[in-house]
């Protein structure tokens, strides 16, 4: 099936599910996916390896200029930005001076949008690095991905790089005391020969368990919305996304649904 990839360095603003009119960054290579994980779902397609392998990432004067240029002209424009993202062809935090580059960006927000704020879409693998955990625990909305509720639909799903702990996941999604956002995809289908469901009981209870003792603000629960890599994959819908959600609110936590 198609995907697509973000050929520019700073892109957009475009409108996002869950982030209103957004500004999105691009800290990996512009013509291929860059990332820890291979998750099956992935808009921007299969992942390359990362293992041993030294990537074109942009340097940090690239990605201030690009971005106090872009900023500059949206505010000439009197445009509204809701949020400037980090995003893009894969794991943002696999770049080599992504805590560097979170500092440059809030002072960049600061100048020219204070209002907006800053997010970081993450697949969670590197939280257990202090320079990159620190540097999340700066920004304004610190997404972080948890898809299922067992080992093996996780590895199912999100295909990671290196060997998965979800145990090692968990307590490190803990350590931010409450300062982060849980972003879960959910949907059903076939890879490799395996049936995948993460709403099923065992997956879906053992979710609720993980998020009782997370305590994110906030959990985004969506679905499929572009082509992905893997065939036989289906969306969840809207009733049962809002199903979940409800369960979630009985927890004391917020939700927002995009289906």
């Amino acid at each position: 099936m198609a995907t697509f990839l973000f050929h520019e360095l700073v892109f957009g603003p475009v409108k996002s599910r869950r982030l209103g009119v957004s500004l999105g960054i691009n800290l990996l290579p512009r013509k291929r996916k860059v990332c820890s994980f291979n998750c099956i779902y992935c808009e921007c397609g299969w992942s390359d390896s990362v293992a041993g392998s030294d990537y074109d990432f942009p340097g940090i004067e690239e990605v201030e200029q690009h971005l106090r240029t872009r900023l500059a002209k949206l505010m000439q424009q009197q445009s509204a930005l809701d949020a400037i993202t980090f995003a893009g062809n894969g794991e943002p935090t696999l770049h080599p001076a992504f805590p560097e580059i979170i500092d440059i960006t809030l002072r960049l927000r600061d100048e020219y949008c204070p209002s907006a704020r800053v997010a970081v879409l993450s697949n969670a693998s590197r939280i257990g690095n202090d320079k990159v955990f620190n540097a999340l625990l700066k920004i304004d909305l610190n997404i972080l991905k948890l898809d299922a509720g067992t080992d093996t639909t996780c590895m199912l799903i999100n295909n990671p790089e290196k060997s998965f702990k979800r145990e090692e996941t968990i307590n490190n999604l803990i350590r931010f005391n409450g300062k982060l956002i849980i972003q879960s995809l959910f949907f059903r289908g076939t890879f490799n020969g395996y049936e995948i469901d993460n709403t099923l009981p065992q997956e879906i209870n053992q979710w609720y368990a993980d998020l009782a003792v997370i305590k994110p603000s906030l959990v985004m629960i969506y679905t499929i919305e572009r082509d992905t890599p893997a065939k036989g994959l289906q969306k969840i819908p809207v009733s049962a996304l809002k199903e979940i959600a409800k369960k979630v609110n009985v927890l004391g936590i917020e939700t927002q649904i995009s289906g």
